[in-house]
């Protein structure tokens, strides 16, 4: 299983090589694969590629820098598993694929509604300037009534 020991590595710039590749990451430890991904049709890279370790603590000694520059170009790494957009049944056409909001993976942080760190509207509490005497005041733009004609 390659979960913890495959890096996508993407923002490569178009010259890099599978070696030039190899030859960055391999300071971390023993590399098993290294691939620049290409185009079918043109052979031109893609601009990303990935990178297989033979043991996960090589993988996360190359994760600690998540930005390398590789060929002069600064790329961006992370564990292949977690960080790529999937082509499946809940893909949104190009990019921005990913799990559906109501799925229980997606993460709540990005749900503030649902999660029990953040305020319901219910306990909302406004600060004091913009309390009036019978409760939440006007914005300061409307304290003077509607505009007249």
């Amino acid at each position: 299983d390659t979960t913890y020991r495959k890096l996508f590595v993407g923002g490569l710039a178009w010259q890099t090589s599978n070696e030039a590749l190899r030859r960055y990451f391999v300071e971390f430890g023993e590399i098993v694969e290294a691939v620049v991904i290409h185009d079918k049709q043109t052979g031109r890279s893609k601009g990303y590629g990935f990178v297989t370790y033979l043991r996960e603590d090589a993988a996360s000694a190359a994760l600690q820098n998540k930005s390398p520059v590789i060929d002069g170009r600064r790329a961006n790494c992370n564990l292949a598993a977690f960080g790529t957009a999937r082509r499946d049944k809940w893909s949104r056409g190009r990019g921005g694929g990913g799990i559906p909001m109501m799925s229980p993976n997606y993460p709540s942080m990005h749900m503030p509604m649902m999660n029990p760190n953040f305020p319901s509207p219910m306990q909302f509490q406004p600060p004091p300037y913009m309390m009036g005497p019978g409760g939440m005041a006007p914005p300061p733009f409307m304290a003077g009534g509607a505009p007249r004609g």
